[in-house]
């Protein structure tokens, strides 16, 4: 058991963290939030500020496994920019694919550089998740090389990547179900990156599609192979960490909802999800969320429909808010430039994001169908 002495110094080194976070949030990254929602700038100096405060590494095991600390961080961010805060999950779980992986020059080198802000890399596993789930099937395919593996196929949309970063990928070997690669993707080439469409939101998270032709995989780059028991281990933080995005959009809704009550508030008053009763709804699930990070790699059938539900909560509060939000700040909110009106575009990503909910459903669904005997 850790000494008093040690958790005081343990919880004054967390706000000392937070309040950098704060600082990145309401300062620098709010002065260009409109820059990232409409013109679509990706905030790489916001990032490496965050990868100097250690925010970006909390939950790592070299920085503690406070996964509680990052989604905190995290909500901070979101609460100015959701698309920033996607950014960051984005990075966290690069993080935890970086740290599983056998070779010391990603396990320890590359790590290292990634935990600080120094090289970003996303995640390419939005596909293969739903492919796991049997939503869609595997997009990237894999047949062994003489040092490595060959990759080939198209993934349409993967984001915080860019010429010189990286991302976590996985394809599946010679089609086999349970032969599946989890590797290090290398942007080195930009010919394998294409543009997306325009979406109408999240411009800002240098999101790009990726075809690779017999894209060569060093086995020095393979995280995982067989990769299907790391994937178990993962999917759980893997999810609970959105949960830090959905909590600070929804913060940053409440925020906009107590900005208008001044002029607005004898109106106002009609209306359903009102700023108190969003913060009572929005701090249970902060603490539920905070309680489940306590275990984060825990793999029992309980535990993941907890996270689960939590995260289709996460999806629910984020458009019920945002909506709320809206309503509440009226023909200001709906201006193109209004944080109302950015925020009801980040709350339906968080809600069609991987694990979408409904994607998120059919998991519950399916763990919670008892197995009945022949």
């Amino acid at each position: 058991m850790p000494s008093q002495m040690a958790v005081s110094s343990r919880l004054a080194d967390d706000k000392t963290l937070l309040a950098r976070v704060d600082d990145i949030a309401r300062g620098p990254l709010a002065k260009i939030v409109v820059d990232i929602d409409q013109k679509g700038h990706y905030p790489l100096e916001i990032m490496r500020l965050l990868g100097e405060s250690g925010a970006l590494a909390a939950h790592l095991q070299t920085h503690g496994e406070n996964f509680g600390l990052a989604l905190r961080a995290m909500a901070s961010v979101s609460r100015e920019c959701g698309a920033t805060g996607f950014l960051m999950w984005c990075h966290m779980v690069c993080g935890l694919y970086l740290q599983a992986a056998p070779d010391a020059s990603l396990s320890k080198d590359l790590l290292a550089r990634h935990a600080t802000g120094q090289t970003f890399g996303g995640t390419a596993l939005s596909n293969p998740m739903k492919a796991l789930a049997g939503i869609e099937r595997m997009a990237l395919t894999a047949v062994e090389a003489d040092g490595g593996f060959l990759v080939s196929g198209n993934l349409p949309w993967v984001s915080h990547i860019a010429e010189g970063q990286y991302c976590g990928a996985m394809a599946r070997k010679d089609g086999q179900p349970g032969q599946e690669v989890l590797f290090l993707l290398r942007f080195e080439d930009a010919s394998v990156l294409h543009r997306c469409p325009h979406f109408s939101g999240m411009e800002g998270t240098s999101t790009w599609g990726i075809r690779l032709d017999n894209h060569f995989v060093p086995t020095s780059d393979v995280i995982a192979f067989p990769a299907q028991e790391l994937v178990t281990t993962i999917k759980a933080p893997f999810i609970l960490l959105q949960g830090g995005m959905a909590a600070g959009i929804v913060q940053g809704c409440i925020d906009s909802m107590r900005e208008a009550e001044p002029q607005l508030g004898h109106v106002n008053r009609f209306l359903e999800d009102r700023p108190d009763t969003m913060q009572q709804e929005l701090d249970a699930f902060v603490q539920r969320a905070l309680h489940l990070a306590q275990t984060p790699h825990r793999t029992d059938k309980d535990y993941l429909l907890d996270v689960l539900d939590l995260r289709v909560l996460g999806s629910e509060l984020a458009l019920r808010a945002s909506q709320s939000a809206l309503l509440h700040q009226g023909a200001r909110g709906y201006l193109s430039a209004a944080a109302p009106q950015r925020r009801v575009r980040e709350a339906q990503f968080v809600a069609i994001v991987t694990p979408a909910i409904k994607h998120l459903r059919l998991e519950i669904a399916r763990l919670m169908t008892e197995e009945l005997p022949a």
